[in-house]
């Protein structure tokens, strides 16, 4: 009877342990959809993402009762984006309607814009308002980031001074002496949480995983608030300008630039909106009691007024309580989304990826494009590997990569015929973030000529008094700031020397970005003759290591030499060429999109002492100040667009200044012209200096491909590239699959047309691949071994027994061996969503163990009895 009790039980235990399985594996499936978010919702009205109107009232309580009500503030608030987010996308946040703010914080990101009042506080939460949720996804105060311990911990030694705690809308629990917190930290957890007879409010934060940070003082709050943190408070106590209007370029952050916070494709967070209208207050406990004097305050300083020297503000219309009930309850929240993370297809996609090598000008498209390959098995599993350009296309040419991705014609070093197909039309931009004096904003309506870009890049101006003692141009002006050119043409800046003034941060490799940027002062007669050594008008000379350089060219150099001589004890320790300091290019463009991000110039000329080594060492200048910023840097139009940066308007026809957008990308591509059929398009700067409407720097990104001995799988792979990326790839959005922000959709009818028809002839012809002129058996490596997805660097080293995603195998080609192609440092990916997953993955691993375990014991044959 035993006997036959067990074989009846191992089939229903083996089949439970392969159902628990099965469950596990659906739900894997079900957890990554094919879009990452579901379809989009309605727009808003006015075509802007989000979009709501709310009637704000502050109401003051009298002793008897009775009420009084400050005029209302019906404000409006507008995203221009709110979807498929990435790490460090800016998006336009606009109100109307508010509270004209007082006392303008010179700084307004972080505790710098806590001594403003009437300020409205953007800032980024976990969680939704949605009170059906559970808790653990609810926005609440304790969900949103600070970067600081005063944002979120107030302590003050009288209830006269506790503002809050005379909160009309606030519960009874947070008019107590202690709140905020309970239980409250001990005193050895937190040894100021309650300090008799002060008051405190502790507004804890509250991470992703469930952890408690009390933030009652620097030790009890997330790792990411810690002070000299990767990235600066992106939190801002915003102006309102005098008509009640005001507007902040927002970045959020996934939880890749910030874990504790937790944002990502997942997780559903809101950027939080809170004009700040002044706290609404109860009746004073008695008729004579002074005890509700500070919430009943109402502001200290003028509206527009500036406060510059940092003087306190009345607490009660400070943006410090934000999290107060009166100011709570005035939340404009606006739900955000965040796109599949870089490494979705290192996790979901275990093939092989097929490298693409070349311009970063794709990079963002790619972002969106890879998903849409590694998740349809029907396509392969598409990579775009950061190269230079010239790197990108030896590595197609000479077999060892399947396509190349580059913006203009390459000279060829085989025999085999390379198609060129049109698949992104965008370009570069001079980016830049530049401040108003006075702390009156950010200037908005930059312009440059191309000499002035020549001035900039020939290391002509001196920086500092440093610079002086250089041969030749020591009466030089000392940054572009300063220079009566720039004045000219930018009136109203300030004229204040910096010496990030005296650069413009670019590419330390080669680049078709640096050709065309070369190209269009190449084709201006009056930066070719600053170039070529005649002075500028107001007597400026070029730098003589660069007189009489040849333009354009793919790769700048650094030719200066001269070593400043001064009493400095750090430079004289550290001799080096001042120039090359200043200018100090980066390897990517990403790297100086960030840069202006951060409004922290590369330049390298920031000593220390260290202690440690008894020595002085130079090093990156630090991160500029709010209200003095100016920096310049060439960036892709599609980093410009996704992190909110501004772009220059360059000068065209004589006086003719032109921003890219796609009317003026479009009216360069009209004048792009095609030597042969299979050709790349040639956009003539002469041309684009005749026009009052095209944007000088436009640029047509293509897939190069070899048309004779690629792999036929190859051959297919790159010919679907094209057809998708020109067809459903041109379909502007955010989602996966889609064309992103600062690129110029590729049509069959219209400007783009014939690019859209010279892209099928490509793919067509990569199809076919022309026979050989004789047999030739030539093996390709299409497959690279890196990660997938997006744009990634090729790893630095390769795994062991694997090929090196960087540079292929190499492979004969039908003209001879590959030549050793240099290509660019790199750098290794990893993913956050990879990380997340792996706890999963070796659950289920174990999983499938214990079932085929669980099968052998329970369903084997009895054995025999002797």
């Amino acid at each position: 009877m035993s006997r036959l009790r067990r074989r009846s039980v191992r089939p229903v235990v083996a089949t439970a342990l392969a159902v628990l399985v099965s469950v596990l594996v659906a739900g894997l499936v079900a957890w990554v959809p094919a879009e990452a978010n579901g379809p989009a919702p309605a727009a808003a009205p006015g075509g802007a993402a989000y979009s709501k109107t709310k009637a704000l009232t502050r109401v003051l309580t009298n002793a008897d009762g009775t009420t009084y009500s400050f005029p209302t503030n019906n404000v409006t608030v507008t995203a221009d984006q709110t979807r498929n987010l990435r790490g460090r996308q800016r998006i336009l946040i606009e109100w109307k309607g508010a509270q004209p703010s007082g006392g303008r914080a010179s700084n307004p990101y972080g505790e710098n814009g806590l001594q403003q009042e009437y300020p409205v506080v953007v800032m980024q939460c976990r969680g939704v308002d949605d009170p059906s949720l559970p808790k653990a996804k609810q926005l609440r105060p304790e969900t949103c980031w600070t970067a600081s311990v005063a944002q979120r911990s107030q302590i003050t030694r009288s209830e006269s001074e506790a503002s809050w705690v005379h909160d009309l809308n606030a519960a009874a629990a947070d008019k107590e002496r202690v709140s905020g917190m309970t239980p409250l930290p001990t005193a050895a957890e937190c040894p100021t949480a309650d300090i008799a007879p002060f008051y405190t409010r502790l507004t804890p934060f509250v991470s992703a995983k469930g952890k408690v940070h009390p933030a009652c003082d620097a030790d009890h709050m997330p790792p990411e608030a810690a002070v000299g943190s990767a990235f600066p408070p992106n939190e801002i106590a915003a102006f309102t300008d005098t008509s009640g209007n005001g507007s902040v370029q927002f970045e959020v952050r996934s939880d890749i630039e910030n874990e504790s916070l937790g944002c990502n494709d997942k997780v559903d967070c809101s950027v939080v909106v809170i004009p700040i209208n002044g706290l609404s207050c109860d009746k004073p406990s008695t008729p004579a009691s002074n005890a509700d004097k500070a919430c009943r305050k109402g502001g200290r300083f003028e509206p527009g007024s500036s406060n510059f020297s940092n003087e306190g503000v009345d607490q009660a219309v400070s943006p410090a309580l934000w999290w107060s009930a009166s100011n709570w309850k005035n939340r404009f929240s606006i739900p955000v989304t965040f796109g599949l993370p870089p490494g979705v297809c290192d996790v979901l996609d275990p093939r092989s990826p097929t490298g693409f090598y070349g311009s970063e000008l794709l990079a963002q498209a790619a972002l969106q494009w890879a998903p849409a390959y590694c998740l349809n098995k029907k396509r392969f599993k598409f990579q775009h590997n950061r190269t230079s350009d010239e790197a990108g296309f030896r590595l197609m040419e000479s077999g060892r990569a399947p396509a190349a991705v580059v913006s203009s014609a390459h000279e060829r070093r085989s025999e085999d015929p390379v198609g060129y197909a049109p698949t992104a039309v965008t370009g570069f931009s001079v980016g830049y973030v530049v401040d108003r004096p006075d702390n009156a904003g950010e200037f908005t309506s930059l312009r440059l000529n191309a000499r002035l870009l020549a001035k900039l890049m020939t290391q002509s101006y001196l920086g500092s008094d440093l610079g002086r003692g250089h041969p030749g141009i020591g009466d030089n002006p000392l940054a572009i700031m300063s220079d009566p050119e720039f004045v000219r043409l930018n009136k109203g800046l300030s004229q204040n020397v910096q010496e990030v003034g005296a650069t413009l941060l670019s590419l330390s490799e080669s680049s078709d970005v640096v050709e065309q940027v070369t190209d269009y002062i190449a084709h201006d007669k009056a930066a070719m003759s600053f170039v070529n050594g005649k002075p500028d008008p107001w007597g400026m000379r070029v730098n003589p290591a660069y007189k009489r350089i040849k333009l354009p060219t793919s790769s700048w150099p650094l030719l200066d030499s001269y070593i400043p001589e001064t009493e400095n004890t750090c430079r004289q320790k550290n001799p080096a060429v001042y120039f090359t300091q200043l200018a100090a290019p980066v390897t990517t463009l990403r790297k100086i999109a960030e840069a202006l991000l951060d409004a922290w110039p590369n330049v390298q000329t920031r000593c220390e002492y260290d202690v440690a080594t008894d020595s002085y060492k130079l090093g990156r200048v630090d991160r500029q100040s709010y209200g003095s910023r100016f920096m310049l840097g060439i960036v892709s139009l599609g980093d410009a667009e996704r992190f909110g940066l501004r772009s220059a308007a360059l000068e065209t026809k004589s006086g003719r200044y032109v921003t890219p957008t796609e009317g003026s990308i479009a009216a360069a591509v009209s004048l792009t012209d095609q030597k042969g059929k299979l050709d790349p398009f040639v956009l003539d700067q002469a041309d684009v200096r005749r026009s009052a409407r095209a944007y000088p720097g436009a640029m047509v990104v293509y897939t190069a491909a070899r048309l004779r001995g690629m792999d036929e799988d190859d051959a297919k792979k790159v010919a679907q590239f094209i057809r998708v990326s020109t067809s459903e790839g041109q379909r502007q959005g955010t989602g996966n699959g889609e064309l992103p922000e600062g690129y110029l959709p590729i049509r069959a009818k219209g400007v783009t047309a014939k690019l859209y028809d010279a892209a099928q002839r490509v793919a067509d012809a990569v199809e076919k691949q022309t026979p050989a002129r004789e047999p030739s058996a030539e093996p390709t490596a299409g497959a690279s071994t890196g990660g997938g997805g997006g744009t990634v660097e090729p790893p630095a080293a390769p795994g062991a027994g694997a090929p090196s995603a960087a540079v292929p195998s190499a492979a004969p080609t039908a003209t001879g061996p590959a030549e050793p192609v240099a290509t660019d440092p790199t750098t290794a990916m990893s993913s956050p969503m990879a990380g997340r997953l792996m706890p999963f993955l070796l659950v289920l691993a174990l999983l499938g163990g214990l079932v085929g375990s669980g099968i052998r014991f329970f369903v084997r044959p009895p054995r025999r009895q002797p």
